[in-house]
């Protein structure tokens, strides 16, 4: 039987875990990525919204965003490096509130595991300048079963 000292000490583990981990996987993609910028310059490059999304993973308010309902021809680039990231043949309408898409073009993401908010969930982020785009679920429609589930402010669309 727990007794409420260990009860408590449990509690406190438990949430210092819970901390630890959101401080260690909130950065998510970190390390050497072609593109790099001081954080300076960075500030300076972006607004406070995208500086928010992409350097510090945030995520913007649903229904926002002006490329969520956007469906013209053209390719979605990288807000911070205008990397192409997106196509619009993969786009699609998932209710959510934010542009998503079913795949990437090659080699424009890449991954990385996000385990804020007490939850297990696949982040991606630009591979040319690491900036986080948002996250990738596996309710998406065929042929890959995945939505791409991206920050409106991440993107700037350039049409075809």
């Amino acid at each position: 039987m727990i007794d409420r000292r260990n009860f408590l000490l449990a509690g406190t583990a438990a949430t210092s875990a819970a901390t630890l981990g959101f401080v260690l996987t909130a950065k998510g993609a970190e390390g050497d990525f072609p593109f790099t910028l001081t954080e300076a310059e960075w500030r300076e490059r972006l607004d406070d919204m995208q500086y928010y999304v992409l350097r510090e993973h945030g995520t913007e308010r649903s229904f926002t965003s002006e490329l969520d309902k956007l469906y013209e021809p053209g390719i979605y680039h990288c807000a911070g490096c205008a990397q192409a990231l997106y196509s619009s043949e993969a786009k699609y309408d998932s209710r959510t509130g934010w542009p998503s898409f079913w795949e990437a073009l090659p080699d424009a993401i890449g991954t990385s595991i996000d385990t804020t908010f007490m939850m297990v969930r696949t982040e991606c982020h630009c591979s040319n300048c690491g900036g986080h785009l948002g996250h990738i679920f596996d309710d998406g429609p065929e042929p890959t079963g995945k939505r791409h589930c991206i920050n409106g402010v991440a993107l700037t669309f350039v049409p075809a």
